[in-house]
């Protein structure tokens, strides 16, 4: 059984913003399970569900997502680790489609790989902040 330590987990999480800001679903993807579940609000928009099961559909909307937005950028602001429950909260700022919203990004893991992910947004902010 695998059990990342903190520095795994804020490795992780640098490591997810910047495959975002490469676009690399590939490397998106590598930790999730087969079975992963994410859930956000904004999937629904796209899928018809607040709820992605599996790591196939995970990607066909990501896939979608990106091409609506192609100039994603996330900036890191900080990563909240509990290695016990081997979870992981990245929050960040998001910039895309000429918008820039503050987020956070629950990360659960079982055997050092992503089983769960939920995201959250808060309201657009403006440019100074």
């Amino acid at each position: 059984m695998k059990h990342l330590t903190r520095v795994e987990l804020e490795h992780h999480a640098l490591a997810w913003i910047d495959a975002w800001n490469r676009q690399d679903l590939d490397a998106v993807l590598v930790p999730f399970v087969d079975d992963a579940v994410f859930v956000s609000p904004r999937a629904e928009s796209i899928t018809g569900n607040a709820t992605v099961r599996g790591r196939s559909a995970l990607q066909n909307y990501w896939k979608k997502a990106l091409a609506a937005v192609p100039d994603l950028r996330f900036e890191i602001e900080s990563a909240v680790c509990d290695e016990s429950s081997q979870v992981l909260l990245v929050h960040y700022v998001s910039r895309a489609g000429g918008r820039t919203v503050r987020a956070c990004e629950l990360m659960r893991f079982r055997d050092g790989r992503q089983v769960y992910g939920e995201a959250f947004y808060g309201a657009e902010i403006g440019p100074n902040l």
